[in-house]
C-alpha cells in the first residue's frame, strides 16, 4: 500500500505534546513510520516535500525529515501534468503547496494522503483518501481484523 505523508505529519512529533490529540497523532505518525521502515507500507516522497522542508527554520527538524526520503519507494519529480492537476485541485479551495502534494500522491498512485491539517481533512479528492494518521491506523486495524476472520 502506497502512502504519502504531508509536511504536517513529519513535523507532528516536534509539536508541543501537551495536547492529547497532538500526542496521539504523533504516536500514530511514529507507528506509521515504523511500518514504512519495516516494508509494510510504501512511502512516496516528492519534490514539493523537499521544497517545503527546505524552509523549515529548525535545522534538527529539517534534517530529521529529509532523512525520510531514503525510505521512499518513489520520489516524484516536477512535471507539467502534476502542476496541471494541482491547478485543478486549487479549484476545490486547496492551497497551492497542498495541491502540489496531493497531485504528487495521485501521480504516484497512493491510496492514502496522510495529514494532520484539519482544512485538508475536509476535502474530497477523487482517487485518494485524505486522512488523519489516527484514522488511517483505525482503518488498518479493521483490515487486519478482516484478514484474520477469513
Amino acid at each position: 500500500m502506497r502512502v504519502y505523508l504531508d509536511n504536517c505529519c513529519y513535523n507532528r512529533p516536534f509539536d508541543n505534546q501537551s495536547d492529547i490529540i497532538v500526542r496521539l497523532e504523533s504516536e500514530a505518525v511514529s507507528f506509521i513510520q515504523e511500518q514504512i521502515k519495516s516494508g509494510k507500507l510504501d512511502l512516496v516522497w516528492s519534490y514539493i516535500m523537499d521544497y517545503e522542508n527546505s524552509f523549515n527554520p529548525f535545522e534538527d527538524r529539517r534534517v530529521s525529515i529529509e532523512k525520510w526520503q531514503q525510505h521512499a519507494k518513489e520520489d516524484v519529480n516536477a512535471d507539467i501534468k502534476i502542476v496541471e492537476q494541482a491547478e485543478n485541485l486549487m479549484l476545490l479551495s486547496i492551497k497551492k503547496k497542498d495541491a502540489l502534494h496531493i497531485a504528487c500522491a495521485l501521480h504516484a498512485q497512493c491510496q492514502y494522503f496522510l495529514t494532520t491539517d484539519s482544512k485538508l481533512l475536509n476535502k474530497t479528492v477523487s482517487g485518494i483518501s485524505i486522512i488523519n494518521p489516527i484514522d488511517f491506523l483505525k482503518i488498518q486495524g479493521v483490515q487486519d481484523d478482516n484478514r484474520h476472520n477469513d
